[in-house]
């Protein structure tokens, strides 16, 4: 028995409204109607496996992924970018090829000349520091990487980055779409209304994010053991790295120490960042988590602080109170308290 080819579609959401996840449930709601494949992508895209619904709906694959467009635009005003193709790596890449209002087929058939002359840049995954290291070796495309030995590619990049690498080269991507994440987690994001490029300006927009990640946490009482950070470009590429805490907390210093290092790992110096994400991940009720003792008593006071500023925020609104740091971005707002 010959298996069905499949079709997968990647949607970029364009919205003037930041991506929330009261957004990202309607938005799946709505696509469930065409297939019960739907796996969301934060910040802002969104992934369906119409292999089973073609049949129902009587359609062409683009037919499919022109009707979900067609309901986004109709029922919320999100306008979006769509990729088609058989794999969820070569969906993404095409969507990222597609403007606005547009979609990209790419048939199996012509989905390996579609991606030999792709820059090496557009395959997912690949960060700044891999495309510069393939660059100085003149590999600049996928074609170009896809025909270079598998042992010239782990002696450039490592044995498991190099077959990884290889394979998406070819194309090859079995990833399923998951309708359901297996684990709870939380999600904080911010999409900026302008192109980024001020060092300053990343951080504070980390720090927010931090800030009102440990909020959550601690307003529904659970801490983190992971966090992940989140960068996307005016380019449409992003970047993602994770940290393990050495112990679980909702505390948000402690949240923004973490987070911070992770962006000053990836070096954006002037970057043109349009959106920043901040996932918490391994959560567990804080009641009973481990917590390491210490007897420096700013480590109290900090807690201290931060309890009171959660009661002013339960008893007079989320933004009664807020860091120093991010001062300038309540402005409008001097009335209200701020704390160290």
């Amino acid at each position: 028995m010959t298996a069905r080819p499949r079709h997968i579609a990647h949607l970029h959401l364009h919205s003037h409204a930041a991506p929330d996840e009261g957004r990202h449930a309607d938005v799946t709601d709505l696509l469930t109607g065409i297939t019960p494949h739907v796996q969301t992508v934060s910040p802002d895209a969104v992934q369906l496996d119409l292999t089973s619904a073609l049949r129902y709906f009587d359609r062409s694959p683009y037919g499919l992924v022109q009707l979900a467009q067609l309901r986004l635009m109709a029922l919320y005003g999100i306008e979006s970018s769509a990729g088609l193709a058989a794999n969820r790596m070569l969906a993404t890449m095409a969507a990222d090829a597609s403007a606005p209002g547009r979609a990209t087929w790419v048939p199996e058939e012509e989905a390996a000349g579609w991606l030999r002359s792709r820059p090496v840049t557009g395959l997912p995954g690949i960060g700044r520091a891999t495309a510069t290291t393939l660059g100085r070796y003149g590999l600049h495309s996928v074609g170009q990487v896809a025909d270079t030995p598998a042992a010239t590619l782990q002696r450039l990049l490592g044995a498991g980055p190099a077959r990884l690498l290889a394979e998406r080269a070819r194309g090859h991507d079995p990833r399923p779409v998951v309708p359901l994440e297996p684990a709870a987690h939380l999600v904080a994001d911010l999409v900026l209304d302008r192109d980024c490029l001020d060092p300053e300006g990343h951080h504070r927009a980390v720090l927010g994010l931090a800030d009102q990640i440990g909020q959550r946490l601690r307003g529904e009482g659970q801490v983190a053991g992971r966090l992940s950070l989140t960068v996307r470009y005016a380019d449409r590429s992003s970047t993602t790295r994770t940290r393990t805490l050495p112990e679980p907390t909702g505390h948000s210093p402690a949240l923004a120490a973490a987070l911070l290092g992770l962006l000053a790992a990836l070096g954006l110096q002037r970057a043109r960042v349009r959106a920043f994400v901040v996932r918490a991940d391994d959560l567990l009720p804080a009641v009973g988590a481990p917590r390491q003792l210490s007897l420096d008593p700013r480590d109290a006071r900090a807690h201290t602080v931060e309890k009171a500023a959660d009661r002013a925020r339960h008893r007079f609104g989320p933004r009664a109170l807020y860091p120093a740091t991010l001062a300038d971005d309540h402005a409008p707002h001097r009335e209200r308290k701020r704390y160290p």
